[in-house]
């Protein structure tokens, strides 16, 4: 019988985890410090762990040499140091898949909409009373048609928000890490967009790539959305570029320094923030735990799992 901690209560479906195995679940509804997280997890075998758990070398020799694999339940696997992991031949697996890309694209295009359209400053405005009959030029908005989406990261959730834009007639360019016939420079994506896109991965190229001298590129009058990382994008120099008028707007959905977020930017009106959500549908959230599940219990039985991160580690993982 192997041993599995899950650092938090996730909605999907844990019973194949139970399965012949014992598998403790954190009775807390939030994210566990450090030191929560080794006392709860010592002597496991798998980990099922959330993008809040940051976990290192330090961490994973805390829990202890039996650690076989961590199974991440996200997309991105920032918080988990791969190359410690790898050194100690621990298995990492992370959770992509269609039903993820699509949520994440749909959240996407509803922060698109209500930025360009200014919908929560309409509806703030309507809660409090302000609305007092219909006017010619309250809180007027852009069209998208025929305008031109930035994509900056063309993978899959890229690609789906890029399939969306079509509805709109809008014109697409794109950059990608592997660069094809039809994918731009990122300085020139953002001299010509009028809404700018961002969906890479969180590495040390891609910190603060979103700087004053990128928001500067931008073409002026142009939206900001963020539904990648938080740390892609440098917030205070985002804030200096709302400001000065530069941009139009911004949305986010991820932050610099979760959960705390900058004060001015929270108090500009044509900013848009929600709270790390764009995955989440109830299908979206279902898959991931179907396939965080897979990760321990294919590794935890020799089989190389579809959604590893490392494949490096598989030939000296420890058994």
């Amino acid at each position: 019988m192997m041993k599995v901690f899950v650092t938090r209560k996730i909605p999907g479906d844990l019973e194949p985890l139970k399965n012949g195995n014992e598998v403790i679940i954190s009775e807390f509804s939030r994210a566990l410090s450090p030191q929560e997280l080794i006392e709860k997890a010592k002597g496991v075998d798998g980990l099922l762990s959330l993008l809040t758990d940051k976990i290192d070398g330090d961490v994973m020799d805390a829990i202890g040499p039996q650690l076989k694999v961590i199974s991440n339940y996200a997309v991105g696997f920032d918080n988990i140091n791969i190359k410690d992991a790898t050194d100690r031949g621990v298995v990492v697996c992370n959770t992509p898949c269609e039903e993820v890309d699509e949520a994440v694209a749909e959240h996407t295009w509803a922060l698109i909409s209500g930025l360009t359209r200014r919908i929560v400053e309409a509806d703030e405005a309507t809660r409090r009373g302000a609305y007092k009959g219909w006017e010619p030029d309250i809180f007027l908005g852009i069209s998208l048609i025929g305008k031109t989406l930035g994509v900056v990261g063309f993978g899959g959730i890229g690609t789906m928000v890029a399939r969306r834009a079509e509805g709109y007639a809008m014109k697409v360019i794109y950059t990608k890490r592997t660069k094809d016939e039809k994918s731009v420079e990122l300085d020139e994506l953002l001299a010509i967009s009028d809404v700018v896109t961002l969906h890479v991965p969180l590495t040390e190229e891609t910190r603060h790539i979103i700087n004053n001298h990128t928001l500067a590129k931008m073409k002026k009058g142009s939206y900001l959305v963020n539904t990648a990382r938080g740390p892609i994008v440098d917030e205070h120099a985002l804030v200096d570029s709302l400001r000065d008028g530069h941009l139009a707007g911004a949305a986010l959905d991820v932050f610099d320094n979760e959960p705390n977020i900058d004060p001015e930017l929270i108090g500009m009106p044509n900013v848009i923030t929600t709270p790390h959500i764009a995955s989440a549908t109830h299908e979206a959230r279902e898959a991931m735990a179907k396939l965080a599940v897979s990760g321990i219990l294919d590794t935890l039985s020799s089989k190389i799992p579809v959604n590893i991160v490392n494949k490096e580690v598989w030939e000296k993982r420890r058994k």
